[in-house]
């Protein structure tokens, strides 16, 4: 039975900053106009990124003194875990019932529809969980099956659909909310070593959310059919990409080897689908997760890629950055929101800890042609 996508909506915080103003902030108190400064200068220039939206207000010139940054002294802070987590409960709570009310006023169902609550997130912990306030939000009964699934990091998204598939095929009239809320700035490592600045030039702070249900959309908005779900873990990674808690906040191990380790292994991740069923050229778009500019350059590369295939996660990294697990819904809804006027198949990808690799075939549902559409496996035979 098939599962369906119907509607995908994003949220950020308010808050944001270009990523010249993060460059320099770094370079003046972190860098200190040293080496250090010269290398940050590089990373930030060369990140693809233009800005991000960040719960921290404590760096814009018109900021009073906050938790993170001491205005009168000129002087960084690093607030315990503690702190930092206290700031997640307030500000991911609200997040979480935002994009809860906004998806479900943009899909075809009504919250009364909702059978199942998956959330999602490695950047915070609180209990009663945000799988809690958004069925209260909601008005939903208190039968309603909820499910966290924690600390997984950017890749997360893809088990929390697998899951979501998996309870539409078991039950046809289920409805699935999924929401996802990564405030990944609060664990900001004000250190000079590498991990902890290439973090702090691509995390950022969002959520995203999606409704799914074995029931075919109508011919409201675009839409997309999940096709096949995969996971695996590469032969090696596994100390390059990791995510602790420290006493100040989380501590993220991010190798600069991250991207060859993901661009050695693309052929064995890709042999499922390339040559066997596809060619490159078959996808409408690779939504390829922007962990890093390159990432997108390594996969693109490797295959051959268009400009225009891979063009939604560019846009995604260059206007929100990388917002773990929340990221690859925003370059799925990329996608949707494009023009689309024919049934394609589109390819996903995201990496995590391990270094787990997800990917998944998609179908683009247009809205104009959902009644009198084909199926995804003749179209796929056809390819």
């Amino acid at each position: 039975m098939t599962c369906y996508i119907h509607t995908i909506q994003t949220a950020v915080p308010e808050n944001f900053y270009t990523q010249d103003f993060a460059r320099e902030f770094m370079k003046t108190h972190v860098g200190k106009g040293g080496a250090v400064a010269r290398m940050l200068h590089r990373i930030y220039a060369h990140s693809g990124i233009e800005k991000r939206h960040c719960v921290i207000p404590d760096f814009a010139d018109d900021a009073p003194t906050g938790h993170y940054f001491d205005k009168e002294k000129q002087e960084i802070k690093n607030p315990g875990t503690g702190t930092r987590n206290e700031i997640y409960t307030h500000v991911a709570k609200d997040l979480y019932i935002e994009l809860a009310q906004k998806t479900v006023a943009a899909s075809e169902f009504e919250a009364k529809d909702v059978t199942h609550v998956i959330t999602v997130s490695c950047t915070g912990f609180f209990a009663p969980g945000p799988d809690f306030y958004i069925v209260k939000a909601l008005g939903l009964p208190p039968s309603t099956r909820r499910y966290h699934i924690g600390f997984m990091g950017c890749y997360a998204a893809f088990p929390a659909m697998r899951l979501a598939q998996s309870i539409c095929a078991e039950d046809p009239d289920a409805v699935v909310l999924i929401a996802c809320v990564e405030l990944c700035t609060i664990h900001l490592q004000f250190t000079t070593e590498t991990d902890a600045l290439i973090s702090a030039s691509v995390f950022a702070d969002g959520g995203s959310a999606a409704i799914l249900s074995a029931k075919k959309p109508s011919s409201k908005n675009n839409a997309l059919a999940i096709h096949e779900l995969n996971t695996t873990i590469t032969p090696t990674g596994e100390e390059d990409m990791a995510w602790t808690i420290g006493d100040n906040g989380f501590d993220m191990i991010l190798s600069t080897y991250v991207p060859d380790i993901i661009q050695s292994n693309l052929n064995d991740l890709l042999a499922p689908y390339l040559n066997t069923r596809f060619k490159t050229d078959d996808f409408a778009y690779w939504a390829v997760h922007p962990g890093g500019r390159a990432i997108v350059d390594k996969v693109q590369q490797s295959l051959g890629l268009a400009d225009y295939l891979v063009e939604p996660s560019r846009e995604t990294l260059r206007n929100f950055g990388n917002m773990s697990s929340a990221t690859i819904l925003f370059v799925l809804k990329n996608i949707l929101d494009r023009n689309q006027t024919e049934e394609k198949p589109v390819i996903g990808m995201a990496f995590g800890p391990g270094l787990t690799v997800e990917t998944g075939i998609f179908n683009i549902i247009p809205a104009q042609s959902k009644n009198q559409s084909k199926t995804f496996q003749h179209a796929a035979v056809s390819a």
